[in-house]
């Protein structure tokens, strides 16, 4: 990799509310995904994501091929995947466009993706992994080949943990009870809580829900308030939720 300058980036994401600096840029005949640091709390989460990236592996996890050493901390290079994110959140706000576009998928694609996110957590959850800061920005969706893949997992930790602030970084739209209460328990059961905002806002639409009754009933066990109401692990979630693609 010869030249990564920002002043060679074919596009620049300069707006982003992560704190991070990223863009795409060509080198010697392929295209590559740049992220960088702008502000000390983008540092540490890179520095997390990079910890991330050597302790989980699953195809549809983009990691990084290198990491630069820059002068604010890592530089993140991936390789570039055509897609769309599903919620583009900027300083300016979301664009949830290419979210209501996916809704309209014939289902079987909208559950393959679901199952492809809720298969990338097993391994995560495997490697000792939790889930912080998921969220429909996470999914960067190929509308052409169909394919779903997951993307700025940088807040995501070792767990089980407890909490010592008074919230996780997130949407609240996807973040489980515990994630605002200092001193609560960060586990498995939180990320089932995430991953079954993902079931619901997936399946949902302008027209209702579109999901089975029996998907319906799984996201709502999943996203029961209290920890222990909900399904105890995430390959329970898992499994659960293919059940619900046979019936």
């Amino acid at each position: 990799m010869s030249d990564l300058a920002l002043d060679s980036a074919f596009t620049v994401f300069g707006t982003q509310d992560s704190g991070c600096l990223s863009y795409g840029v060509e080198d010697a005949g392929r295209r590559w995904f740049v992220k960088k640091a702008i502000t000390v709390q983008a540092r540490l989460s890179l520095i997390r994501a990079t910890q991330f990236h050597t302790a989980v592996q699953h195809p549809a996890i983009i990691r990084p091929e290198q990491v630069l050493d820059g002068p604010d901390g890592p530089v993140l290079v991936y390789p570039w995947h055509d897609g769309t994110v599903l919620n583009h959140a900027t300083i300016h706000g979301s664009d949830r466009t290419a979210l209501a576009r996916f809704r309209q998928l014939p289902l079987p694609d909208v559950e393959a993706a679901v199952t492809t996110i809720l298969d990338a957590h097993v391994a995560i959850t495997a490697a000792g992994h939790v889930a912080v800061d998921l969220y429909d920005g996470c999914f960067l969706y190929d509308f052409d080949s169909r394919q779903m893949r997951l993307i700025d997992l940088d807040e995501y930790r070792p767990g089980p943990f407890v909490l010592d602030a008074d919230r996780l970084p997130g949407s609240r739209r996807y973040m489980a009870p515990e994630e605002f209460v200092r001193g609560a328990v960060i586990d498995q059961r939180t990320t089932v809580y995430a991953l079954g905002r993902t079931i619901q806002h997936l399946l949902d639409s302008p027209h209702g829900w579109r999901g089975s009754p029996a998907q319906g009933r799984l996201a709502t066990h999943a996203t029961r308030p209290t920890p222990g109401d909900r399904h105890p692990d995430v390959v329970e979630l898992v499994t659960a939720w293919r059940a619900t693609l046979t019936t």
